[in-house]
């Protein structure tokens, strides 16, 4: 029995061998071999019983209208064919499309330009649904953000640095400011800190009945110009564009609301402020909600403006000992009947209900877990939606909650990572879900959870991975030295012999509230199988100072970017390096932006511990990032030179034993190439041998066309040559 058992396990080893296809680069990267598939496009209807969809076909672009119950097509709405004959023309295209509030107009978007992470300039058509016509919304340059009036009489749009109203009906279009400049003034999209660091573009909003829009002033004229060459022609193009750094000057914010009955603009006394992070009409059409907070951001406030009255009333403060992180999750009730918002003043990020004046607290969701974000509220049947960790760290559940707090249901799997979007009745919900060793499964659900159809499984790609012999992703954890206990993942050769030692490859990112540690598939992860095929053990572990753990746990970073997260991922190498199954001479790590940072600090501060690193579009000195991301975790360069410094890998150098390769994109809006450019000159000055890569025009992300492929290719031969 013994004997067979043996052969059998051993030819079962050798078919698995021979029959496991390799994984390759150019199927990671190039042909598209492997990616997921999702729903795209999904737009809940009106009624709630419905759904829109943008479908390719083989005629073109459709946007078709399907049945939440059935699953079946009911209509086709708009299409290619409708906007070429409309047009008189073969060669019209669109990328996207946004409803009007009764549905019976569409803007189209059309040769969209990226600019920034959020940011884009296009063209559009304007549709009238019910005469199938379109035209042109301006032959001018490209728009920013067209958005038609809740009233659908109005589109606002940004053409150059200015705001215009245009009349649907008569396509009159009305400038409302004429200061907007480049460099200079720039009226109702953001500057490119608030875009980064805020995280949004559409710098203006329309009240509830479309009479008045509300919309941001920046005056950057004070700000700092960086210059960034693009090298595409016979002369490099010097790009300038503001970017604050650290303890640098910010842009002048103010707010202002244009009346379109008056055809007057008035700016709201705000008091002392450094930003404004979010504005929001509440349901009543003459109070916008404007959240104001100052240069360290440890305050929070909410204030009120009356428009009717030209007056301002404080409704909410918060403050912190550290920083307050700023979220979409404000929602006002109707009727004046008050608003619901996310904090984490009690410790963990939770949602609380108050009444209009700010009075009368309710804290819906409470525990030592973390609320992620809302997905809607459903004020008939006095219902929260939301996505959380409250099982565990690297898990995220759909949840429903009443307003007046209790045990939340749970809506979706317990294990993996879970979203949703709701109809807007809330009678059903689309599901998107994975977990750590399987791809996305897009499902449609009613309610009360019931399955009604599945919409996407990936059932092709499941077959595909399968033949490839793959091995799980296992968590894990561990306790630190100073008694912090770490989540990790780890993956393993897919022939693991538990008495061999293989050397280990680690991921990091780290920053503040981020995390790698997820149950759900990664964009690398088919990389880390290829890596793991090689005979490399993959992990990724979260340090102090990520989220999902509540506020104590990540804010124990605050004004020492760096310190304690590169102390726990030494910590997880030593930890690594004891485990028998390790090469403890063969550990290595790699990391992008802030992980290249990481990477860079790890390889200098854990030289006993790290052979190898490899750091992509790495911050080099905190004194050349952004203002609103640096100040917020470390105050004011000014009042914390030791902070900025102490943690900086240009000032660690010299401590660096082993194999560096550094990458970086010369268009990096980002984390400039200056970087790369200090990092390098402080390596030579220490006299440091190390591996240099450049992507000319390549931004933060490094893609387009053959890049990353290119790029995984040399971070793979690095790898494989030095660890």
């Amino acid at each position: 029995m013994i004997l067979r058992s043996t052969i059998a396990s051993i030819l079962t080893v050798l078919v698995l061998s021979i029959s496991a296809q390799e994984i390759t680069l150019e199927d990671i990267w190039k042909s598209g071999k492997y990616r997921q598939k999702s729903v795209y496009g999904l737009r809940s209807m009106n009624d709630g019983k419905h759904y829109t969809t943008l479908d390719r076909e083989e005629s073109g672009q459709s946007i078709n209208k399907y049945s939440y119950e059935t699953g079946e097509l009911v209509e086709t709405i708009y299409g290619l064919g409708d906007l070429n004959t409309a047009l008189n023309t073969d060669d019209a295209s669109f990328e996207s499309y946004r409803f009007s509030d009764d549905e019976k107009m569409l803007l189209l978007s059309f040769e969209i330009e990226r600019i920034y992470r959020h940011s884009t300039k296009e063209n559009y058509y304007l549709v009238n649904l019910e005469t199938k016509q379109a035209r042109q919304l301006s032959a001018g340059d490209k728009q920013r953000h067209a958005t038609i009036s809740p009233d659908n009489k109005n589109v606002a749009y940004v053409q150059g640095n200015d705001l215009y109203i245009q009349e649907i009906a008569t396509g009159k279009a009305t400038r409302i400011t004429t200061d907007g400049e480049y460099n200079k003034i720039i009226n109702g999209y953001t500057d490119w800190v608030y875009e980064e660091e805020f995280a949004f573009a559409q710098a203006f909003e329309w009240s509830k009945d479309g009479s008045k829009i509300a919309f941001y002033r920046f005056d950057e004229s004070e700000v700092k110009e960086f210059h960034m060459p693009l090298f595409n022609g016979l002369y490099p193009e010097d790009y300038k564009f503001k970017y604050p750094k650290a303890g640098e000057d910010n842009s002048k914010v103010e707010i202002k609301v244009y009346d379109l009955a008056s055809k007057e603009t008035n700016t709201p006394d705000l008091g002392e402020y450094e930003y404004i992070p979010r504005i929001k009409w509440t349901e009543n059409p003459n109070m916008l909600a404007i959240l104001k907070m100052p240069r360290l951001q440890n305050q929070l406030e909410v204030v009120i403006y009356e428009t009717s009255e030209g007056a301002t009333k404080s409704i909410y403060k918060e403050s912190s000992e550290t920083y307050i992180e700023i979220n979409d999750d404000l929602t006002f009730l109707e009727d004046n009947a008050g608003f619901i918002m996310r904090s984490e003043k009690d410790g963990f990020s939770h949602l609380y209900k108050y009444a209009m004046n700010g009075e009368n607290e309710v804290q819906i969701t409470g525990g030592n877990w973390e609320v992620n974000s809302v997905l809607g509220v459903d004020i008939m049947n006095s219902k929260v939606y939301f996505t959380a960790h409250k099982n565990n760290p690297y898990n995220q559940e759909v949840y429903s909650s009443s307003l007046n707090g209790g045990e939340p249901t749970l809506l979706s799997p317990k294990d993996g990572s879970s979203n949703a979007s709701f109809s807007k009745s809330f009678e059903y919900f689309i599901l998107y879900q994975s977990n750590a060793n399987e791809p996305l499964s897009v499902s449609l659900h009613s309610s009360n959870r019931e399955l009604i159809r599945i919409l996407e499984d990936n059932e092709d790609l499941k077959n595909k991975l399968a033949e490839l012999n793959l091995s799980d992703k296992e968590f894990f954890n561990f306790e630190t030295s100073e008694g912090a206990i770490l989540n990790g993942w780890m993956i393993k050769p897919s022939d693991f012999n538990k008495s061999k030692e293989y050397p280990v490859l680690m991921y990091v990112y780290g920053g503040p509230g981020s995390q790698t540690v997820t149950s759900t598939m990664g964009a690398n992860d088919l990389w880390y199988q290829m890596m793991a095929k090689k005979g490399y053990i993959i992990v990724s572990v979260d340090n102090r100072g990520t989220g999902a753990r509540g506020k104590a746990f990540r804010t124990q970073t605050y004004r020492q970017l760096g310190k304690y997260e590169t102390m726990d991922q030494i910590e997880a190498a030593r930890w690594l390096g004891a485990q028998k199954y390790v090469d403890a001479a063969r550990i290595g790590i790699w990391g992008w932006s802030y992980g290249g940072y990481m990477s860079s600090l790890c390889l200098a501060k854990g030289a006993k511990e790290f052979k190898t690193a490899v750091a992509v579009a790495p911050v080099s000195n905190w004194r050349y990032y952004d203002n609103i991301y640096t100040e917020r975790y470390m105050g004011l360069p000014q009042d914390n030179g030791d902070g900025y410094d102490d943690n900086s890998p240009i000032n660690h150098v010299e401590k660096m034993e082993g194999n560096y390769l550094l990458i970086h994109g010369t268009a990096d809006d980002n984390v400039h190439f200056q970087n790369a450019v200090e990092m390098v000159d402080a390596l030579i000055e220490a006299d440091k041998q190390f591996d240099f890569y450049i992507y000319p025009d390549r931004n933060h992300g490094i893609y387009g066309g053959n890049t990353r492929h290119h790029l995984f290719t040399k971070i793979t031969n690095f790898i494989t040559d030095n660890l």
